[in-house]
């Protein structure tokens, strides 16, 4: 079963997601076009589970699940599209979860949704103090409750994610 636990920021996490970025970038070669550090893990100060979030953006998607072989061999389980049409997701680590790939094709909606929702918290000290003591006491009250720790949380997020598309929109 895994435990439900949110840290203070570390810095180590943007190591860990440099190193498996260029692992992952090593995989998918020339049809990758980009890899971003998205989640908790890559906004300064934000507590959050010490899981590092990639997203791998690619030119064609239909090239990506012949190279399930190659993640299996860096550690990852292929879970396909779970859940999310359009994308391909992986995980590292068993219960001892480390990384998930969230992989899209280029003009994906959800790129922009994850790189919002990241860039907005990293602006906004209040926004990202707020959601992490909501993390923080959501793994308290339920360190074994994965599923009740993410529904606590997900009306806070949809709340600051509709803020972040705004904000986003009109910024670029």
């Amino acid at each position: 079963m895994r435990k439900v636990e949110v840290q203070e920021f570390k810095e180590i996490w943007r190591e860990l997601f440099l190193l498996e970025a260029r692992k992952i970038e090593q995989v998918f070669g020339e049809n990758m076009i980009e890899i971003h550090h998205i989640g908790s893990t890559a906004v300064e100060g934000l507590k959050a589970k010490p899981v590092i979030d990639l997203l791998p953006v690619v030119n064609d998607l239909t090239k990506v699940d012949q190279k399930n072989p190659d993640m299996k061999e860096l550690g990852y389980e292929a879970m396909g599209e779970n859940g999310l049409a359009g994308r391909r997701f992986f995980r590292k680590g068993g219960d001892e979860r480390s990384h998930h790939v969230h992989l899209y094709e280029k003009g994906h909606p959800d790129i922009d949704r994850h790189l919002a929702f990241r860039d907005y918290l990293m602006a906004h000290p209040e926004e990202r103090m707020r959601y992490g003591e909501k993390k923080a006491e959501l793994a308290e009250r339920f360190p074994y409750g994965m599923e009740a720790y993410i529904e606590g949380k997900n009306p806070l997020v949809e709340e600051i994610e509709a803020k972040a598309l705004e904000w986003y929109k009109n910024k670029g």
